[in-house]
């Protein structure tokens, strides 16, 4: 169940909510990947995002979903799993929203109580970041009506700081090797003048 709600939060940038409703009808599984809707939303703005088969992501889903009972009555596509057997019963938010944390702790990260549900959505729009993603992309993707939350990943991308900050430093060593050369050949015509100088007087 976890690895497959961050498989789904991460490739959708989806909030804990949308994880917590999402149905089994609402996922289609077209064979080279899965096509996913999230038809209700904090924006009231539909979204579809595709799941490929990165890392045998597909199978783990397929795999989840064929350990789903067949007496269960409702739709819910996330079931409590536990002992390699899922029950009937759904995941609620609260469990739903420790996923960060669990897989934080799994990979023995610092205060993992810090990572909350909100890190999946928030995990996948700074990767579209740090991939050099545009804005509009990274908003439509995540269902933004407002550009400035999509800009503000952008602008704390670790990634794109990194590549302003190169060139930045690369302009500067342009000119800081082109002042270096002009005082070289200052001094130079200094030392020529004062040479030139000392060998008239003696």
């Amino acid at each position: 169940m976890i690895k497959v709600g961050l498989i789904l939060g991460i490739a959708g940038a989806c909030r804990t909510d949308e994880l917590v409703n999402l149905t089994v009808d609402d996922i289609e599984d077209v064979g080279s990947s899965l096509l996913v809707k999230i038809p209700n939303t904090k924006t009231k703005i539909p979204r579809i995002f595709v799941v490929t088969d990165v890392g045998n992501m597909l199978e783990l889903f397929r795999k989840y979903l064929s350990l789903r009972p067949p007496h269960v009555k409702h739709k819910r596509l996330f079931l409590y799993y536990k002992a390699g057997k899922c029950s009937s019963q759904p995941v609620g938010k609260n469990t739903m929203g420790k996923i960060p944390s669990v897989v934080a702790s799994y990979l023995k990260l610092p205060d993992v109580a810090c990572y909350t549900g909100h890190c999946l959505r928030r995990s996948s729009a700074t990767l579209l970041a740090d991939a050099g993603v545009d804005i509009t992309t990274i908003k439509r993707h995540a269902g933004w009506k407002s550009t400035t939350v999509a800009e503000g990943y952008v602008e704390n991308s670790i990634e794109n700081k990194t590549k302003i900050a190169n060139q930045v430093l690369v302009c500067s060593s342009f000119l800081i090797i082109d002042k270096l050369r002009v005082s070289f050949f200052e001094n130079a015509l200094i030392t020529r003048n004062d040479q030139a100088r000392l060998s008239s007087n003696k």
